[in-house]
Protein backbone atom coordinates (compact mmCIF):
# COMPACT_ATOMS: atom_id res chain seq x y z
CA UNK A 1 0.00 0.00 0.00
CA UNK A 2 1.26 3.44 -0.30
CA UNK A 3 1.67 5.73 2.40
CA UNK A 4 1.49 9.59 2.49
CA UNK A 5 3.36 12.14 4.63
CA UNK A 6 2.21 12.98 8.44
CA UNK A 7 1.11 16.61 7.15
CA UNK A 8 -0.06 17.01 3.42
CA UNK A 9 -1.74 20.09 1.47
CA UNK A 10 -3.92 17.58 0.18
CA UNK A 11 -7.71 17.15 1.61
CA UNK A 12 -7.84 14.59 3.93
CA UNK A 13 -9.84 10.87 3.28
CA UNK A 14 -10.79 9.60 6.06
CA UNK A 15 -12.56 6.33 7.34
CA UNK A 16 -14.76 4.86 9.53
CA UNK A 17 -14.99 1.39 11.37
CA UNK A 18 -18.25 0.64 13.30
CA UNK A 19 -18.51 -2.30 15.85
CA UNK A 20 -21.63 -3.87 15.45
CA UNK A 21 -21.40 -7.40 16.51
CA UNK A 22 -22.17 -7.14 20.39
CA UNK A 23 -25.45 -8.22 21.71
CA UNK A 24 -26.29 -5.55 24.41
CA UNK A 25 -27.19 -8.16 27.45
CA UNK A 26 -27.96 -5.06 30.09
CA UNK A 27 -30.45 -3.87 27.78
CA UNK A 28 -32.18 -7.12 28.43
CA UNK A 29 -33.76 -7.41 25.27
CA UNK A 30 -32.93 -10.13 22.86
CA UNK A 31 -32.73 -7.07 20.10
CA UNK A 32 -29.27 -6.32 20.31
CA UNK A 33 -29.18 -2.33 21.19
CA UNK A 34 -27.80 -1.27 17.54
CA UNK A 35 -31.63 -2.11 16.08
CA UNK A 36 -33.69 -1.36 18.48
CA UNK A 37 -35.61 2.12 17.38
CA UNK A 38 -35.25 5.75 18.12
CA UNK A 39 -38.46 7.50 16.37
CA UNK A 40 -38.73 5.70 13.02
CA UNK A 41 -35.00 4.11 12.62
CA UNK A 42 -32.53 1.72 14.39
CA UNK A 43 -29.88 2.94 16.75
CA UNK A 44 -27.33 1.77 14.08
CA UNK A 45 -28.72 3.92 11.05
CA UNK A 46 -29.08 7.34 13.24
CA UNK A 47 -24.96 6.30 13.81
CA UNK A 48 -24.24 6.02 10.24
CA UNK A 49 -25.81 8.53 8.88
CA UNK A 50 -23.66 11.00 11.31
CA UNK A 51 -20.94 9.46 10.23
CA UNK A 52 -21.88 9.93 6.80
CA UNK A 53 -22.26 13.31 7.27
CA UNK A 54 -18.59 13.99 7.90
CA UNK A 55 -17.31 15.62 4.39
CA UNK A 56 -13.93 13.51 4.52
CA UNK A 57 -15.21 9.87 5.37
CA UNK A 58 -14.42 8.06 2.15
CA UNK A 59 -16.18 4.76 3.49
CA UNK A 60 -17.83 3.00 5.96
CA UNK A 61 -16.61 -0.78 7.63
CA UNK A 62 -19.17 -2.21 9.66
CA UNK A 63 -18.52 -5.10 11.68
CA UNK A 64 -21.02 -7.68 12.09
CA UNK A 65 -21.66 -11.16 13.60
CA UNK A 66 -22.23 -13.70 10.55
CA UNK A 67 -25.15 -15.17 13.08
CA UNK A 68 -26.53 -11.54 13.05
CA UNK A 69 -29.70 -11.45 10.84
CA UNK A 70 -30.85 -7.84 11.44
CA UNK A 71 -28.20 -6.30 9.01
CA UNK A 72 -29.23 -7.17 6.12
CA UNK A 73 -33.28 -5.84 6.60
CA UNK A 74 -31.94 -2.06 7.36
CA UNK A 75 -32.91 0.50 5.03
CA UNK A 76 -29.39 2.54 4.41
CA UNK A 77 -29.56 5.56 2.72
CA UNK A 78 -25.83 7.07 3.23
CA UNK A 79 -24.14 8.93 0.01
CA UNK A 80 -20.40 6.72 1.39
CA UNK A 81 -19.86 3.02 0.06
CA UNK A 82 -20.69 1.03 3.43
CA UNK A 83 -18.95 -2.31 3.80
CA UNK A 84 -19.23 -5.75 5.90
CA UNK A 85 -16.40 -7.26 8.08
CA UNK A 86 -17.01 -10.60 10.30
CA UNK A 87 -17.55 -9.10 13.70
CA UNK A 88 -14.99 -11.27 16.17
CA UNK A 89 -15.29 -12.48 19.93
CA UNK A 90 -14.47 -8.89 21.61
CA UNK A 91 -14.42 -5.59 20.01
CA UNK A 92 -10.48 -5.42 19.57
CA UNK A 93 -11.25 -8.50 17.13
CA UNK A 94 -14.20 -7.23 15.09
CA UNK A 95 -12.13 -3.62 14.83
CA UNK A 96 -9.16 -5.36 13.36
CA UNK A 97 -11.43 -7.36 11.01
CA UNK A 98 -12.89 -4.24 9.56
CA UNK A 99 -9.59 -2.71 9.62
CA UNK A 100 -7.88 -5.74 7.51
CA UNK A 101 -10.96 -5.24 4.64
CA UNK A 102 -9.35 -1.61 4.71
CA UNK A 103 -6.15 -3.09 4.50
CA UNK A 104 -6.80 -3.56 0.78
CA UNK A 105 -8.97 -0.08 -0.25
CA UNK A 106 -7.31 2.77 1.98
CA UNK A 107 -3.85 4.10 2.07
CA UNK A 108 -1.79 2.85 4.95
CA UNK A 109 -1.49 6.47 6.73
CA UNK A 110 -5.48 7.17 6.09
CA UNK A 111 -7.06 8.13 9.44
CA UNK A 112 -9.69 5.78 10.74
CA UNK A 113 -12.44 6.38 12.76
CA UNK A 114 -13.70 3.68 15.23
CA UNK A 115 -17.32 4.33 16.66
CA UNK A 116 -19.50 2.77 18.77
CA UNK A 117 -22.89 1.63 17.11
CA UNK A 118 -25.05 2.65 20.01
CA UNK A 119 -23.51 6.57 19.73
CA UNK A 120 -26.01 7.78 17.04
CA UNK A 121 -25.85 11.79 18.82
CA UNK A 122 -22.40 12.16 18.18
CA UNK A 123 -22.39 15.59 16.69
CA UNK A 124 -21.13 16.65 13.11
CA UNK A 125 -19.03 19.61 14.61
CA UNK A 126 -17.74 16.96 17.01
CA UNK A 127 -16.49 14.75 14.12
CA UNK A 128 -15.21 17.59 12.65
CA UNK A 129 -12.81 18.92 15.30
CA UNK A 130 -11.56 15.60 16.05
CA UNK A 131 -10.75 15.34 12.24
CA UNK A 132 -9.22 18.40 12.70
CA UNK A 133 -7.58 18.46 15.59
CA UNK A 134 -5.74 15.31 14.77
CA UNK A 135 -5.33 14.69 10.81
CA UNK A 136 -3.28 11.95 10.34
CA UNK A 137 -0.54 12.32 13.12
CA UNK A 138 1.29 9.29 14.29
CA UNK A 139 -0.17 9.21 18.01
CA UNK A 140 -4.32 9.62 16.87
CA UNK A 141 -6.84 10.84 19.38
CA UNK A 142 -10.13 10.76 20.77
CA UNK A 143 -13.53 12.57 21.47
CA UNK A 144 -13.42 12.56 25.39
CA UNK A 145 -15.11 14.89 28.53
CA UNK A 146 -13.14 16.15 31.29
CA UNK A 147 -14.59 13.75 34.57
CA UNK A 148 -16.28 16.63 36.34
CA UNK A 149 -18.27 14.38 39.12
CA UNK A 150 -16.21 13.29 42.32
CA UNK A 151 -14.80 9.90 42.11
CA UNK A 152 -14.93 7.00 44.00
CA UNK A 153 -13.36 3.73 44.42
CA UNK A 154 -14.76 1.08 45.65
CA UNK A 155 -13.10 -1.85 47.91
CA UNK A 156 -14.21 -5.66 47.32
CA UNK A 157 -17.52 -5.31 49.47
CA UNK A 158 -18.94 -2.17 47.58
CA UNK A 159 -17.69 0.11 49.98
CA UNK A 160 -15.76 3.12 49.52
CA UNK A 161 -12.13 2.58 49.75
CA UNK A 162 -10.81 6.52 48.78
CA UNK A 163 -11.58 9.30 47.15
CA UNK A 164 -9.82 9.71 43.60
CA UNK A 165 -8.54 12.80 42.56
CA UNK A 166 -10.22 13.64 39.43
CA UNK A 167 -7.98 16.15 38.04
CA UNK A 168 -6.85 15.10 34.30
CA UNK A 169 -9.55 12.28 34.63
CA UNK A 170 -11.26 12.07 31.31
CA UNK A 171 -14.32 10.23 29.97
CA UNK A 172 -13.34 8.26 26.76
CA UNK A 173 -15.82 8.45 23.98
CA UNK A 174 -15.99 7.71 20.50
CA UNK A 175 -15.05 8.42 17.12
CA UNK A 176 -11.38 7.43 18.42
CA UNK A 177 -8.82 8.35 15.38
CA UNK A 178 -5.81 7.11 14.00
CA UNK A 179 -3.90 5.93 11.42
CA UNK A 180 -4.62 2.30 9.93
CA UNK A 181 -1.47 0.86 9.57
CA UNK A 182 -0.43 1.80 13.28
CA UNK A 183 -3.43 0.85 14.83
CA UNK A 184 -3.70 -1.89 12.67
CA UNK A 185 -0.23 -3.53 14.34
CA UNK A 186 -1.37 -1.82 17.55
CA UNK A 187 -4.56 -3.91 17.43
CA UNK A 188 -2.43 -7.09 16.62
CA UNK A 189 0.32 -6.95 19.18
CA UNK A 190 -1.98 -6.45 21.93
CA UNK A 191 -3.97 -9.78 20.93
CA UNK A 192 -0.65 -11.58 20.81
CA UNK A 193 -0.04 -10.20 24.16
CA UNK A 194 -3.06 -11.63 25.26
CA UNK A 195 -4.71 -7.47 25.88
CA UNK A 196 -7.98 -7.37 25.48
CA UNK A 197 -8.45 -4.17 24.97
CA UNK A 198 -12.01 -2.25 25.22
CA UNK A 199 -10.81 1.07 23.10
CA UNK A 200 -8.98 1.59 20.51
CA UNK A 201 -6.49 4.36 22.05
CA UNK A 202 -5.81 1.15 25.21
CA UNK A 203 -4.25 -0.39 22.15
CA UNK A 204 -2.23 2.35 21.39
CA UNK A 205 -0.91 3.55 24.59
CA UNK A 206 0.21 -0.51 24.99
CA UNK A 207 2.09 0.43 21.55
CA UNK A 208 4.18 3.42 23.05
CA UNK A 209 1.56 6.13 21.43
CA UNK A 210 0.25 9.19 23.44
CA UNK A 211 -2.91 10.02 22.02
CA UNK A 212 -4.32 13.51 22.01
CA UNK A 213 -8.01 13.89 24.15
CA UNK A 214 -10.20 16.19 21.76
CA UNK A 215 -13.68 17.63 24.06
CA UNK A 216 -16.94 16.20 22.75
CA UNK A 217 -20.05 17.59 23.58
CA UNK A 218 -21.82 15.85 26.60
CA UNK A 219 -24.30 14.52 24.56
CA UNK A 220 -22.37 12.07 22.58
CA UNK A 221 -24.00 9.19 25.03
CA UNK A 222 -23.34 5.18 24.47
CA UNK A 223 -26.76 3.39 24.62
CA UNK A 224 -25.94 0.52 26.97
CA UNK A 225 -29.21 0.55 29.56
CA UNK A 226 -33.29 0.81 28.69
CA UNK A 227 -33.57 4.35 29.95
CA UNK A 228 -30.57 5.20 27.51
CA UNK A 229 -32.60 4.97 24.21
CA UNK A 230 -35.19 7.73 25.75
CA UNK A 231 -31.88 10.25 26.52
CA UNK A 232 -31.12 9.46 22.84
CA UNK A 233 -34.08 10.64 21.54
CA UNK A 234 -34.72 13.57 23.65
CA UNK A 235 -30.83 14.68 22.47
CA UNK A 236 -31.34 13.84 18.83
CA UNK A 237 -35.21 15.79 19.46
CA UNK A 238 -33.41 18.70 20.46
CA UNK A 239 -30.55 18.75 18.57
CA UNK A 240 -33.05 18.56 15.37
CA UNK A 241 -34.34 21.98 17.11
CA UNK A 242 -30.97 23.59 16.93
CA UNK A 243 -30.31 22.73 13.20
CA UNK A 244 -28.13 19.86 14.22
CA UNK A 245 -28.59 16.96 12.16
CA UNK A 246 -29.64 15.04 9.15
CA UNK A 247 -32.10 15.17 6.62
CA UNK A 248 -31.53 12.65 3.82
CA UNK A 249 -28.13 10.82 1.98
CA UNK A 250 -26.06 12.86 4.30
CA UNK A 251 -27.55 16.60 4.02
CA UNK A 252 -27.41 18.60 7.23
CA UNK A 253 -30.59 19.73 8.05
CA UNK A 254 -30.21 23.51 9.06
CA UNK A 255 -33.64 23.93 9.94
Amino acid sequence: MTTTAETSDSPLRCWAVVPAAGVGRRMGNDLPKQYLFIGDKPVIVHTLERLASEPSIAGIVVAVADSDEHWSQLEIDVAVPLLRAPGGQERCHSVLSALNVLHGTADDADPVLVHDAARPCVRPADLAALIGAIGNRKDGGLLATPVRDTMKRSDTDGRVARTVDREGLWHALTPQMFRLDLLRAALQQAITDGYLVTDEASAMEHAGYHPRLVESHGDNIKITHPQDLATAEFFLEQQRRQGIGLTVNGLEDGG
